[in-house]
């Protein structure tokens, strides 16, 4: 062990839960329940990540599950336009709460306050996805792609970094390429919500790219229109997050072997986000790429060999130098301090064939009860219109 791996300052680890004696909870923990609703939060919240959950071991499965829970309802909170400022410094009073042990009556809160304390995250990789919600409060622009970077890096390379922690990982190379793929997938999603983004009053394309089309930044979000000019900086951008998703596949053989089919799945489907946007014509103005049942079924299948597209690059790319914008936080997230962190159980590597069975039965029934809304919709609006007759 390196003298680095010792010197993580106490003050940016969790404290072990304070908890109430069991007696005093009618024999239960809470812990259950706990987890049932981070696994409400991430069903509702992302379908994509819901499907890539279900191929985790249980444990990580449950440690992913609290973090998504815990990120999404902060970021919800951030999104909710009676919130602002005030909601933000509540979460961060929520988050020092977690990290003496004691954290506020949310089930999310919980189930974090467990995970971070368990997988030794260190504090500040958390605070940066704060600090990214500092970043959209203000209506803060990105003057270069650096900057959309380092945005990125707050928002989505933390908690890249947070579930590599929780799968176990600890390795700078392995780090670095979490970290990647964060960035990969918040530049994906910016080049899908461009128009959505706009219409909110929020814009998070790169302004020195939008002046060399000519595009005036004002101008635009007063009125969000489609031109081959934005297309050619969401293409720009695409190929910018492609060059990440390259580097991301890279460590995803870093990863314990039961949590790569998982990952890679992540992956795949938000490339084929960015796909659609391509098929779009680069147009996220009046469109918003998706990806179908089909298609992620099809990926999830594809997702549990390696990548082919790299295997030549494969090695040079996990070793590639870590993002400037990122290069703290993969540090942080690579000390270790042994006293911290409990002892991992071993979990057995899953079925592939019984993961798979068992994840396309749940994305049928998904789909079967998608139609049947639909059809109850339909059934309801007729029924209205019947009545105005």
């Amino acid at each position: 062990m390196s003298a680095l791996e010792t010197t993580l300052p106490d003050g940016h680890l969790a404290r072990p839960l304070t908890r109430r004696p069991i007696l005093l909870n009618y024999g239960f923990s809470g812990d259950f329940e706990d987890q049932k609703a981070c696994s409400a939060a991430i069903r509702r919240g992302s379908k994509s990540f819901h499907l890539a959950s279900l191929l985790l071991p249980g444990q990580t499965r449950q440690a992913a599950r609290a973090l998504y829970a815990f990120c999404r309802h902060s970021d919800d909170l951030i999104d909710d336009i009676r919130s602002g400022m005030p909601a933000l410094l509540r979460l961060r009073e929520r988050l020092d709460l977690i990290y003496e042990g004691k954290p506020a009556p949310f089930a999310c809160d919980r189930a974090f306050a467990r995970v971070v304390q368990e997988h030794a995250i260190a504090k500040p990789v958390v605070e940066a996805l704060l600090d990214g919600f500092a970043m959209d409060l203000d209506g803060r622009r990105h003057a270069t792609i650096d900057d959309v970077k380092a945005y990125a890096t707050c928002v989505a390379a933390s908690v890249g970094l947070m579930m590599a922690s929780v799968m176990g990982v600890r390795d700078r190379a392995a780090l670095s390429r979490a970290a990647d793929l964060g960035i990969a997938m918040q530049l994906t999603n910016i080049a899908r919500d461009v128009g959505e983004d706009a219409r909110n009053g929020r814009l998070y394309l790169p302004l020195d790219w939008l002046e060399e089309q000519g595009i005036d930044a004002d101008a635009f979000l007063r009125d969000p229109r489609f031109s081959p000019a934005l297309g050619i900086v969401v293409n720009r951008l695409l190929d910018e997050a492609a060059r990440h998703y390259r580097l991301g596949h890279a460590g995803i053989l870093s990863l314990p072997k039961p949590c790569r089919h998982a990952i890679r799945t992540a992956a795949l489907v938000y490339e084929a986000i960015g796909q659609g946007i391509a098929a779009n014509g680069y147009d996220s103005v009046n469109h918003r790429a998706t990806t179908s049942l089909s298609t992620k079924l099809g990926l999830l299948l594809k997702a549990r060999h390696e990548d082919s597209r790299w295997t030549a690059t494969a090695v040079r790319d996990l070793h590639a130098g870590t993002e400037p914008v990122a290069h703290s936080l993969v540090t942080l997230s690579g000390v270790r301090k042994e006293s911290a962190i409990s002892e991992r159980r071993h979990e057995p590597e899953t079925d592939g064939e019984t993961t798979v069975g068992r994840v396309t039965d749940i994305l049928l029934r998904l789909h079967a009860e998608a139609r049947l809304e639909t059809l109850k919709r339909r059934e309801a609006a007729r029924a209205k219109v019947a009545g105005l007759a």
